[in-house]
């Protein structure tokens, strides 16, 4: 009789056990969910915000067609960007669109001196910063979830429940990550 209570009390012990570390892994996989939420609302306001940021220039540059029609391209595309490296890959492309967009605006000191047009570069500047602050957010999470399915015996519940890794929000080109070079040499 003993047995049997000693039987029955460990598979309670592991019923329990397993349920909190699939409760565990639910936990993390949510908070991944929630940053990328996070990131999704602030690119849906830059995405909102670029037209408006293309009008103020276009009143001042309208010869440079192309560069306003490679902005509305790259902005359609990160809209309609499915998935985390996709969605990275369309805003990478936007940024550089929009770098373009930037450089047009500089040759246009008039534009720079509006205060419709700062207004909308100090939002975008703002929006740039929280992006990146809900990429901080949403990467740690992706690597604090990714960890958890990975470890034993965390990972014999993971591949039981069909829980699988996520990917990190990373910048899509590789030349956006390499340090500019600066030299001073005068030859």
């Amino acid at each position: 009789m003993a047995i049997v209570l000693i039987l029955v009390a460990l598979v309670v012990l592991v019923g329990i056990v397993y349920i909190l570390m699939r409760n565990s892994i639910i936990g993390a996989r949510n908070r991944v969910d929630e940053a990328w939420s996070g990131i999704d609302v602030q690119l849906k306001r830059r995405h909102d915000l670029v037209p408006n940021l293309v009008e103020a220039v276009k009143g001042y540059a309208a010869h440079e067609r192309e560069t306003f029609e490679a902005v509305t391209k790259a902005r359609g595309q990160a809209m309609d960007a499915k998935g985390v490296q996709e969605t990275g890959q369309a805003e990478s492309a936007l940024s550089a669109a929009l770098g373009g967009l930037r450089v047009v605006a500089e040759q246009y000191p008039d534009l720079r001196a509006t205060e419709n047009f700062q207004q909308l570069q100090q939002q975008l500047s703002e929006l740039e910063d929280e992006i990146q602050a809900s990429r901080r957010i949403y990467n740690s999470n992706v690597q604090s979830y990714n960890t958890k399915i990975q470890q034993f015996p965390m990972s014999i519940v993971a591949n039981q429940g069909g829980f699988t890794d996520r990917g990190f929000f990373e910048i899509g080109d590789a030349a956006e990550r390499e340090a500019p070079q600066v030299s001073f040499d005068k030859s």
